[in-house]
């Protein structure tokens, strides 16, 4: 993917207390044939380096459950770089996270964020075959970035939205100021993405409906995170196809915004909307619920919405 179209969020410097190192092997749903690293392989390392490594040793998350504040996912950007790569040399993470704030119309806090972020690479190697070109050498294969809403979800309605910290040794609100992006922003392709054909004039349902079952689900007893992209390729795939575009693509960007989680059993609507460009197809969407319209209004209350770049 040209950098040109990606808006990957850019994010300061933090200091060695908030970043750490993980390494992660790979599985073969994680390779393409052609080498390149799935996207959704990409958060589980975010995971492992930021979650499961660093957080365990910081006093936020800690005392932050303690006083009933949990960092909601708003936010999901993964981007894929690089490759080829082989399922038997494993990925290098490098995590870490801070915490900001974004504000209201008036200029003053409204939110409190936990934005947390990695990069990925992996040496250059092939599954099968002969090495290629520059093989052994470490090359960036996908970034990721999380963006989490503090709030108080077991709270009365009252009390939910955080707008400063109480926890000793962190500032009530964090001094890094956060952009923050609206629900349906990523319903068009980003202004860096130039060049671009409409493919549909605006958005319109997928052809399958969408059934969530326990598959989708996880232990947070809601439809899990990664199943809205996972489910969006393959309904990117389907309006492409639609358009006479072949179907020899995988996704390199894709942005989800997460406003009110679906369940298992529920059964939601999808619309799509397509433009063909000079780096790949734009394909974006939203997850509604079936008595939804497909008006500003709707889509403005979608359960989930979500771009994506699909590139040959």
């Amino acid at each position: 993917m040209e950098a040109a179209a990606s808006p990957f969020p850019h994010l300061p410097e933090v200091p060695a207390s908030q970043r750490a190192h993980a390494q992660s092997p790979l599985r073969y749903e994680d390779v393409s044939q052609d080498g390149r690293v799935m996207l959704l392989s990409l958060p589980h390392a975010m995971g492992l380096a930021v979650w499961q490594k660093l957080m365990v040793d910081s006093p936020v998350p800690r005392a932050a459950q303690h006083q009933g504040l949990v960092p909601l996912l708003t936010r999901l950007v993964i981007e894929g770089h690089g490759g080829p790569v082989s399922v038997r040399r494993p990925f290098e993470i490098d995590g870490g996270y801070v915490l900001g704030h974004t504000v209201d119309a008036g200029g003053e806090p409204n939110r409190i964020l936990l934005a947390t972020f990695a990069e990925v690479r992996a040496p250059r190697a092939r599954t099968h075959g002969p090495p290629p070109e520059g093989a052994g050498t470490l090359d960036l294969v996908g970034k990721i970035y999380g963006e989490h809403v503090f709030t108080r979800p077991f709270g009365p309605p009252e009390a939910r939205k955080v707008r400063r910290l109480e926890l000793e040794g962190v500032p009530a609100v964090p001094p890094l100021r956060l952009p923050w992006l609206k629900h349906d922003d990523v319903l068009t392709p980003p202004a860096s993405a130039t060049g671009l054909t409409e493919l549909d004039a605006t958005v319109k349902d997928d052809e399958v409906p969408v059934l969530f079952g326990l598959m989708h689900s996880d232990s947070n007893q809601h439809v899990n995170s990664l199943a809205y992209p996972r489910i969006f390729e393959e309904a990117a795939l389907r309006r492409l196809a639609q358009h006479g575009r072949g179907t020899r693509l995988i996704a390199r960007y894709a942005e989800i915004t997460y406003r009110k989680p679906c369940f298992a059993g529920e059964r939601v609507r999808l619309l799509l909307r397509a433009w063909a460009g000079p780096h790949g197809a734009w394909v974006c969407g939203a997850f509604v619920a079936p008595e939804a319209g497909s008006g500003p209004e709707s889509l403005a209350r979608a359960n989930a919405c979500v771009r994506m770049l699909l590139t040959e």
